[in-house]
């Protein structure tokens, strides 16, 4: 499986009581984390004047509890830094941890009044949701599937330009899953529609949290089965293949684009053996 950031693996998301364990904090505001002069997200106390009341529990991790909590305030020393920016400035434990709390906080300051009949809401206490105090009714934090597919032609590599991306920056197909549709028809349809070719032998390959601002990432891996490549104008404004050898700019390498291409070069074959043979 490919391996990717932001995913909180040995994170302990409803751990029993731990009444006496050291507890650990850390501060949103927006789509930043507040971060300590020595760059780290990760608090063990809260400032003086920030009140924890509200704070959002993220889970347990080798004996030590984390909980969130978003702020407009800004104390001193502290600086606000986008939670993209710490990749490679914290370890991945703290990336995913950070991950997590910008996604619950968000959930937490969209979801103060219930969306059915406007009355206030609380945290649910058995499992993590919010619960109207009026209607009864629950609202979970929203994951958002989408797919991203590498299309291999031999070793090249078909890859895409966006209108939104930087100049010369290009990545692989990826789109949202749209309601009723599988990942794997969600896979081909995207590629079709934003390149022009059809593709076969789709396989999964792994998957990623990505807290920008709720989406999970299934990555695949397909090959190219015809069609004259042609961008749609409006997601992509260029499609082009590219050897192993002539690379384009690419995207960051915590993101799952990087990880499925480092593993197409370093892999001709990206999947395991079959073992029926």
């Amino acid at each position: 499986m490919t391996r990717t950031h932001f995913a909180v693996e040995r994170l302990a998301f409803h751990p029993d009581s731990l009444p006496d364990c050291p507890h650990c904090w850390l501060l949103v505001r927006g789509g930043d984390v507040l971060c300590r002069e020595d760059g780290s997200p990760i608090l063990s106390s809260l400032p003086d004047g920030i009140d924890p009341l509200g704070a959002v529990p993220l889970g347990a991790l080798d004996g030590v509890s984390f909980s969130a909590l978003g702020t407009e305030a800004v104390p001193t020393p502290f600086r606000p830094i986008p939670l993209r920016d710490l990749f490679g400035r914290v370890d991945g434990e703290t990336l995913a941890i950070a991950g997590r709390a910008v996604h619950l906080v968000r959930f937490d300051e969209e979801n103060r009044f219930c969306g059915r009949c406007g009355g206030p809401t609380v945290w649910k206490e058995d499992e993590v949701a919010k619960v109207c105090t009026r209607c009864g009714g629950v609202v979970y934090p929203p994951v958002t599937p989408a797919v991203i597919v590498l299309i291999r032609r031999g070793r090249d590599i078909l890859f895409v330009r966006s209108p939104r991306f930087p100049p010369g920056r290009y990545s692989l197909v990826a789109g949202f899953v749209e309601p009723g549709e599988t990942l794997e028809h969600a896979a081909a349809r995207e590629v079709a529609e934003e390149t022009g070719v059809s593709i076969e032998g789709l396989r999964y390959a792994g998957s990623q949290p990505w807290p920008f601002p709720h989406s999970l990432m299934a990555g695949f891996f397909a090959e190219y089965a015809g069609g004259e490549v042609r961008p749609d104008g409006v997601e992509t404004e260029e499609v082009r293949w590219f050897s192993p050898d002539a690379l384009p700019d690419l995207p960051g390498k915590m993101s799952i684009a990087w990880a499925l291409i480092e593993r197409h070069l370093r892999d001709d074959s990206p999947d395991p053996p079959d073992p029926r043979g």
